[in-house]
């Protein structure tokens, strides 16, 4: 059986608790990792990357980076934890589960 497709996610409020504006910073986080698609695949320039997609969560905005990009491409990966270093926004590694939900906590770039 195939392993379960692992993300950061990367949630709409700070870590002072805080919603992250402007509003619209997930679909644009999201089209600047757009470019990131796997081999093979068409680049379309209106969508975004299966690596890289904006949801809502808990009726917040948020990021669902795959852990893939990690490897297709560090540098993004690298930008995108750095992105919510930087605004103190609060993230989920969902590989960090065993099974209980993971409190949301400050990105890892490594």
């Amino acid at each position: 059986m195939s392993d379960p497709v692992q993300y950061l996610i990367i949630h709409g409020k700070t870590l002072e608790g805080q919603r992250f504006r402007p509003s619209d910073w997930a679909e644009r986080l999201a089209g600047v990792l757009s470019q990131f698609r796997p081999a093979g695949s068409i680049a379309n320039p209106l969508s975004y990357s299966p690596y890289a997609m904006p949801h809502t969560l808990d009726g917040l905005p948020c990021v669902m980076i795959d852990h893939r990009l990690r490897r297709l491409e560090p540098l993004a990966w690298k930008f995108a934890c750095e992105f919510a270093s930087s605004n103190r926004l609060q993230t989920t590694d969902t590989s960090d589960r065993t099974g209980e939900e993971a409190a949301p906590s400050a990105p890892s770039a490594a």
